[in-house]
């Protein structure tokens, strides 16, 4: 949702110069009162008063709140309209500017974490939440774990055909590249079949930079411009 306030002029007053009354702000609406419009001793009198946007989202709380209500069951975004994801980015911008300073030094980081949005959302999870592999394979739950001091552990899991429960995981190290950017270098993925595992593929790294982070939520920025959204579990 846009974050534009309403704008609103005040009426014109007519009144004595011991009144001062301040312009409504952009942030604000005017209510007009018509029966308290009146002329007394050759004043008139037109009554404005101005109160604050309940539609406006302006502190971190409901900024929170806010992208939560855009993102949660959209299946990481999968369910989500191209003028939905452009809503979701602006409150991230939004949000952001009530990251803490440093935010990778931030001991809210650790934690385990529900992945709740991408803006791409192939990007978590792969072939496998393509569009062609969503035909086969129906995502339950991604969801990251960030351990003291550099663990990472990442973990999708998904429904082949429908029946079959499956596992993909991951293991990596964390290495702070500056005050907000840091690196994950993973090992190879492994993948769990019922009691079937097997661990394929190589090595892969991610760079993401941390834009929010409080005790609900972690905003991350990827390399190529994903945005995701992390709910404490």
């Amino acid at each position: 949702m846009a974050m534009a306030a309403a704008s609103a002029s005040a009426t014109s007053l007519f009144l004595p110069s011991s009144f001062k009354l301040n312009a409504p702000t952009n942030n604000s609406v005017t209510l007009r009162f018509p029966l308290l419009n009146r002329r007394f001793n050759g004043f008139r009198i037109a009554a404005s008063v101005s109160v604050s946007n309940p539609n406006l989202r302006t502190g971190p709380d409901d900024l929170v709140a806010s992208i939560l209500s855009k993102v949660v069951q959209t299946d990481g975004g999968v369910l989500l309209k191209n003028e939905e994801h452009k809503e979701v980015a602006e409150v991230a911008q939004e949000l952001q500017k009530y990251c803490v300073s440093e935010p990778v030094k931030c001991p809210l980081i650790f934690g385990d974490w529900d992945v709740v949005y991408c803006s791409r959302p192939t990007s978590p999870g792969g072939g496998y939440r393509s569009a062609i592999g969503r035909l086969f394979f129906n995502t339950k739950e991604m969801v990251q774990v960030v351990e003291a001091p550099d663990i990472v552990r990442n973990k999708v899991t998904l429904s082949v055909l429908g029946f079959l429960d499956a596992e993909v995981s991951l293991k990596g190290k964390l290495k702070a590249l500056d005050s907000e950017w840091i690196q994950v270098i993973f090992e190879a993925p492994e993948i769990k079949v019922g009691s079937w595992k097997v661990q394929y593929g190589g090595q892969s790294e991610v760079k993401l930079k941390i834009t929010y982070v409080d005790d609900k939520i972690r905003l991350g920025l990827g390399s190529r411009g994903s945005l995701f959204v992390f709910q404490r579990i």
